[in-house]
C-alpha cells in the first residue's frame, strides 16, 4: 500500500493572506515556518470496501523552514480484520526552493523511513523496514489559485506476505490538485491521486493493484489567541476507482497550528 502523507502548512496564524495548508491527499511543498508547529488529522471512510483510515501527522521546523521533521501515525481498519496501527513514517523534508507567495514555485523533496509497525497479515503494513521518497511541487498562481503536483515511491526490501517468503517490492503514486481561494480563509479544492501497490501472489507472481481517487472538498481557517493559534477544519468526498469498482466515501480534516517559540 502506498501511504499518502497528508503534510500541510498554513500561513503564519493570524498573518492574513490565503491559507496554504490546502490539500488533503496531495502533499504541498511549503515547510513549517520557524517556531510554528502543526498537528494534522484526517479520517477517511469508504462504505463499499468497509474500510477506514485515520492519520495523525505532526510537523516541526528544525529550527527554520529550510528543514522539517515530522511523524505520521496511521490507524487502519476494515470489516474483516478489524482495526489497528499501520506502518509509521518518520519524515525529513528539505525546502529546496520557494517559501510560498504570489507567483512562487516551491519544491520540497521528502525522504521517509517506513517502520514495520502494521500487521501485514491484516493488510495494515508491509512487514519490513522501507524507505519512501516524495517530490512535491507547488505553484502559486496568484490571488485565486494554487496547484500542487506529487510523484513518489516506496521501496520495501523483504516485504512479507501471508502466503510467500519475503520479497522486495516497489509501490508508487502520483497526483495533482488545484485550489481555488475565493476568500483568504476559505478553500475549494479538487485533487486527483493515482496509486499502484505491488503484491506477491501465492504462486510467487507479481501483480500491481492500481486505484485512482478524485477528491473534491472544502476547507476554512479560524484564528484564535491573538493570531497565535489557527484551526483549519475541512471535508471532502473521495471517489475511488479501482478493479473492485467505484467507492464513494467521506474524508474529514482538522489541523491545529500554533507558535511554540519566537525567532
Amino acid at each position: 500500500m502506498v501511504l499518502a502523507l497528508v503534510a500541510a502548512r498554513a500561513t503564519p496564524a493570524g498573518a492574513g493572506g490565503k491559507i496554504e495548508d490546502n490539500s488533503f491527499l496531495i502533499e504541498e511543498a511549503y515547510n513549517q515556518e520557524a517556531g510554528v508547529i502543526q498537528h494534522i488529522q484526517t479520517f477517511q471512510f469508504l462504505p463499499r470496501a468497509s474500510s477506514w483510515a485515520y492519520s495523525f501527522t505532526e510537523e516541526w521546523p528544525v529550527p527554520t523552514d529550510r528543514h522539517q521533521l515530522s511523524v505520521t501515525l496511521p490507524l487502519l481498519g476494515d470489516g474483516v480484520s478489524g482495526g489497528g496501527l499501520g506502518d509509521v513514517l518518520l519524515n525529513y523534508r528539505f525546502q529546496a526552493s520557494g517559501e510560498g507567495g504570489d507567483g512562487m514555485v516551491a519544491f520540497a523533496p521528502r525522504l521517509s523511513v517506513v517502520l514495520p509497525s502494521g500487521d501485514f497479515r491484516a493488510g495494515r503494513g508491509r512487514g519490513g523496514l522501507g524507505v519512501q521518497a516524495s517530490f512535491p511541487l507547488s505553484v502559486d498562481l496568484g490571488r485565486w489559485f494554487t496547484t500542487h503536483f506529487n510523484v513518489g515511491a516506496t521501496y520495501t526490501p523483504r516485504a512479507k506476505f501471508a502466503a510467500r517468503d519475503a520479497r522486495d517490492i516497489l509501490d508508487w503514486s502520483g497526483g495533482a490538485s488545484i485550489i481555488w481561494t475565493p476568500h483568504g480563509k476559505f478553500n475549494v479544492l479538487v485533487e486527483g491521486l493515482y496509486s499502484a501497490a505491488e503484491e506477491i501472489g501465492a504462486s510467487g507472481g507479481r501483480t500491481r493493484a492500481g486505484s485512482f481517487t478524485l477528491n473534491p472538498g472544502i476547507r476554512g481557517a479560524l484564528d484564535f489567541e491573538a493570531g497565535e493559534l489557527q484551526v483549519v477544519p475541512g471535508a471532502s468526498v473521495p471517489v475511488v476507482f479501482s478493479d473492485a469498482g467505484t467507492d464513494v466515501g467521506a474524508l474529514f480534516y482538522l489541523s491545529f497550528e500554533h507558535r511554540v517559540w519566537k525567532e
